[in-house]
């Protein structure tokens, strides 16, 4: 069998916009875990979500390139954009194993999936397949899964920016330029984002 070299951290997200936070966790990862690299995973269009309030796929792409790329251990991927919809997550995993097999994906994801990750697609085989490092995010209830063996918690800080926080306030007229890095900011300025 192949010896697998990378141990990568997958964080899957709409990014729109990737944010301080984002950054924030992933370096975390990083510099705190025996994680190598992060790639972005920027999820297509949801149809779950309103389209109004989500930028095109490319937007949100360029936005990603531009805040992670004097970080080598960053990369975005819009692995997802050429995979059916609606995407799931063991899906990509699966095809992500195949075209990369020398690299050990590991889900980062924040506590408060846990509650429906249930209804996951094929969640048990994520489970049995895959490891997952859960970052912390302020959630009140009970945590399923907490000890399962496949799920390691971080003690990453609790970092609460999102990115709806940020297109509220942009839509209020608020100054955002410091949640965001600076080459997003400068984008969504120029682009009118939000507005």
């Amino acid at each position: 069998m192949m010896k697998k070299s990378t141990r990568t951290g997958l964080f899957f997200g709409s990014f729109n916009p990737i944010h301080l936070g984002h950054l924030m966790i992933a370096s975390y990862m990083v510099e705190f875990t025996d994680i190598r690299e992060v790639w972005f995973v920027i999820s297509p269009h949801n149809p779950l979500k309103e389209k109004a309030t989500l930028l095109s796929d490319l937007n949100r792409l360029y936005m990603v390139n531009v805040a992670v790329e004097d970080e080598p251990r960053f990369k975005a991927s819009n692995i997802e954009f050429h995979l059916p919809e609606p995407s799931y997550t063991i899906d990509t995993l699966t095809y992500l194993q195949e075209r990369y097999p020398t690299h050990e994906f590991i889900l980062l994801a924040g506590t408060d999936i846990l509650p429906t990750f249930h209804k996951w697609k094929n969640y048990e085989q994520l489970l049995d397949q895959y490891q997952l490092y859960i970052y912390p995010r302020l959630y009140n209830g009970s945590v399923p899964f907490s000890l399962h063996p496949s799920l390691t918690f971080v003690d990453a800080p609790l970092i609460e920016i999102s990115s709806s926080f940020i297109r509220n306030g942009i839509r209020e007229g608020k100054n955002m330029k410091y949640f965001l890095p600076a080459k997003v900011w400068e984008y969504v300025e120029e682009m009118g984002f939000y507005r």
